[in-house]
């Protein structure tokens, strides 16, 4: 990369697109023009565009569930109908938008009473998956924009301690669950919700007052009245919405209760139009398909096994995790959409954390490790705030890290910066290996003016769309997930032996199972 910068002083700007407030560099990338310009072919060949098409116009492109997907139908600002099964889509969507919508506003301003009439202060958003990564990464990263009036909680490891620390701190009368789970069955969460259910009748007695403490996002009816929440406080999903795309549906409902309905709509808007930029831009200037071909550059053709997403505004600390499941549920499939094992890579490791804390944790191995490992980094050309010297001192941070790993440090530019310490000429060269940085190393930056709800909504869309299109190339069905049943399926059937403590069934498992439910098992007395 290093002589590809000397030879075309235009490189930056033409490997660069300026997209609203955004600046996507993949100038420090090892492409050339041809390189693009054959990544694009290869898009090209794997019918992209029909398939951008077919996603938009709710064809069943998740073949293995015939579904729909329509996430993108959450976010849209279009009029125009859109029929799925004799049903216009958009016409629910508004509905359950403006009913989030409203309660948003009655409980921001202190009209949701509780069962002893004081108002609602907390809020305990309880999900897994999706219904929790999306809320509570949004809720993080738009911080700035939260009320004061309102504290929204997250609670999702069915480890008691996670549900326990967080009750702990709230007063029973004051707080407000929403359980998010399509099927309201999710083992998880309903595990907790049961846990919640309990702490609030220990102080309101009266079972038909937790109408006033529980709102779920589900499906499932006759389930949410008999747990005791009202009709009216809940909220729809779609099957056609899945988890992982799910916070622009009423799963955001405790983003939108912390940052406001009307910044909760700028998301929607800044996603809207990233949506709006994949179906209209070529694809050598679209962002989310340059990211998609590069990402299948490093993975197919460097054989590259990992990226790492690094952000660097504190802010922006769980959109690592919330891409985790994104892209790894997404694309770590072996098959192809029509079920024929795969003799190529997919979906790599996808791993992450905030970009200055990392530097002093595993650059390291980003700089001078064994392995390729592409990244993008993620930074804010303001601070909410304002304070320049600490976001100075941050953004220097940026360029240095992404320079250092396009152009690295030679043996001979290592010896003539130990020469002037003083040192031998034997210690010099005892050292110079360990000085070198071998370079050529790959990198995206996202460059964006602040971080503010349009903004996010903008680069979550993005890496929505550079997972789909990257499963259009690799042929696989990105919306499902079937890889998440077995464990689960297995924990229940565990679950039940443990409870029963069925000798037989328990030795009806490989010898290392069996081992650690009986070893499990005398440890709590049974």
């Amino acid at each position: 990369m290093r002589s590809l910068f000397d030879k075309d002083p235009n490189r930056f700007s033409n490997h660069s697109i300026q997209y609203n407030d955004i600046l996507f560099d993949f100038s420090k990338n090892r492409i050339t023009e041809e390189t693009i310009r054959l990544l694009v072919n290869l898009a090209k060949a794997c019918n992209l565009g029909s398939a951008i098409e077919n996603m938009f116009s709710g064809k069943q492109i998740n073949t293995t569930e015939q579904r729909s997907v329509l996430h993108t139908a959450l976010r849209s600002q279009s009029n125009e109908p859109l029929i799925i099964d004799g049903i216009n889509v958009r016409e629910d969507i508004e509905i359950e938008l403006a009913k989030i919508r409203e309660v948003s506003h009655k409980i921001r301003q202190g009209e949701w009473l509780g069962s002893t009439g004081k108002p609602i202060n907390d809020l305990v958003n309880i999900g897994i998956g999706g219904s929790h990564l999306g809320p509570q990464m949004v809720t993080e990263a738009l911080k700035p924009f939260i009320s004061d009036a309102l504290r929204v909680h997250f609670v999702a490891n069915i480890d008691e301690n996670d549900i326990d620390d967080t009750l702990a701190k709230l007063d029973p009368t004051t707080t407000l669950f929403v359980i998010c789970s399509k099927t309201f069955t999710t083992q998880e969460t309903m595990f907790n919700a049961t846990t919640a259910r309990n702490w609030v009748l220990q102080t309101v007695k009266d079972e038909s007052l937790l109408a006033n403490h529980f709102m779920a996002v589900s499906t499932n009816l006759d389930a949410t009245l008999d747990f005791g929440i009202a009709p009216e406080n809940v909220f729809a999903i779609w099957d056609w919405v899945g988890g992982r795309y799910s916070i622009w549906s009423a799963i955001g409902i405790s983003a939108m209760l912390a940052i406001g309905p009307e910044n909760f709509e700028q998301l929607l808007l800044g996603a809207y139009q990233v949506d709006e930029h994949l179906k209209h831009q070529p694809f050598e200037q679209n962002i989310p398909v340059i990211m998609a071909l590069l990402g299948i550059w490093y993975n197919n053709f460097y054989l590259a096994e990992s990226i790492a997403v690094l952000p660097y505004p504190q802010h922006l600390h769980r959109f690592p995790a919330y891409l985790q499941q994104a892209d790894m549920e997404s694309n770590g499939k072996s098959v192809t959409a029509s079920g024929k094992s795969l003799d190529y890579s997919t979906g790599p490791v996808l791993f992450g954390e905030l970009g200055n804390p990392g530097q002093h944790a595993f650059y390291q191995l980003l700089h001078q490790g064994s392995k390729l490992v592409p990244i993008d980094v993620l930074a804010s050309i303001e601070n909410i705030s304002g304070e320049r010297k600490h976001q100075d001192a941050l953004i220097s941070n940026v360029f240095a890290q992404t320079e250092a790993l396009m152009r690295g440090k030679s043996q001979q530019e290592a010896r003539e910066e130990l020469a002037q310490s003083g040192l031998s000429k034997e210690e010099i060269e005892n050292l110079v290996p360990h000085k070198e940085f071998k370079g050529n190393r790959p990198s995206n930056t996202f460059l964006f003016k602040k971080l503010d709800p349009k903004t996010l909504g903008s680069l979550i869309a993005l890496y929505e769309h550079k997972i789909f299109v990257q499963g259009i190339i690799w042929d696989i069905n990105s919306f499902d997930q079937w890889g998440v049943e077995l464990g689960k399926q297995l924990a229940k059937t565990i679950l039940t032996e443990l409870e029963n403590d069925t000798s037989e069934q328990i030795e009806a498992h490989d010898s290392s199972t069996t081992g650690l439910m009986k070893h499990y098992l005398s440890h709590i007395g049974k």
